[in-house]
């Protein structure tokens, strides 16, 4: 049945379900992918896609010839590009088939898309945290994403979604606790998830000049916008990662204080939705 016509394309009610449905897959690749090296590949091939699309429309056989070779591996070039992120996202679905609310196959429907209203991250508990930890030369690692909660990431150790708090990273990062080892992520005002494995730097430059827990500090901050603070085992100082970089010798006041400053953008945007 044909509810309206736009030029010469007419709309059925399938078509808009069909629409809805490519929208809101869309969506969700872009909420879990966000913030992370494989969304600027992926905006990468999109752009060489399109381009490939005005080649043809304009009749350029050299360049269309060219592109339309790209464009017919394309799928398999994603298939191995995106071999981690394809199989973090199938488990995911796996996952959030079934079960409570938050893991319901419902939260894709639109009226269940949660949109985040506030954004107000203790930095200076955080780093309270890591302070103590320091003192006691007990190694940690903490990651903030800027525009992701970095669920792929999260999806390799444990979800647990709790309220910031000092207590609780004291625990997670205690030597004789099961989740000490790796990363805990925190995004939206909350610990997401604890011993999440991050990806090491394989910048031959500084492989020999940090441990593993620094080495994921920067792999991380290489392919994502997120932020790590590390405690060393060692040394029993806090380092602050940002682009790539450790940023040394920078005091407790220093790093609370830059890290409200990285986000503070964040709280402005958010406060200006809110009023």
């Amino acid at each position: 049945m044909e509810l309206f016509k736009f030029y010469d394309f007419r709309f059925t009610l399938v078509n808009i379900i069909d629409i809805l449905l490519v929208a809101g897959i869309i969506y969700q690749l872009y909420r879990l992918l966000k913030g992370s090296l494989a969304f600027n590949m992926l905006i990468g091939l999109v752009t060489i896609y399109l381009f490939w699309v005005i080649v043809r429309l304009f009749e350029m056989p050299l360049l269309e010839t060219i592109l339309g070779e790209f464009t017919k591996v394309g799928f398999i070039a994603i298939l191995i590009v995106f071999q981690q992120e394809i199989r973090k996202f199938l488990l995911l679905i796996g996952k959030g088939t079934f079960g409570n609310e938050n893991r319901s196959v419902f939260r894709f429907l639109p009226w269940n898309w949660k949109i985040e209203n506030s954004f107000n991250t203790n930095f200076d508990e955080i780093v309270d945290a890591c302070e103590t930890l320091a003192q006691s030369k007990t190694g940690a690692l903490i990651v903030f994403p800027k525009t992701s909660e970095m669920k792929f990431i999260g999806a390799s150790g444990e979800w647990i979604d709790a309220n910031i708090s000092k207590r609780l990273i004291l625990s997670i990062f205690n030597k004789k606790s099961p989740l000490h080892d790796g990363a805990i992520i925190i995004a939206n005002s909350k610990i997401k998830a604890a011993n999440a494995v991050l990806p090491l730097s394989d910048n031959p430059d500084i492989q020999n000049q940090y441990g593993l827990r620094h080495l994921a500090a920067i792999g991380i901050t290489e392919q994502t916008d997120a932020i790590a603070l590390v405690v060393s085992e060692e040394k029993g100082n806090m380092t602050v990662a940002k682009g790539g970089k450790m940023l040394e010798g920078m005091s407790r006041e220093k790093i609370a204080a830059f890290l409200n400053k990285e986000f503070a953008s964040e709280m402005v945007r958010v406060n200006k939705s809110q009023s």
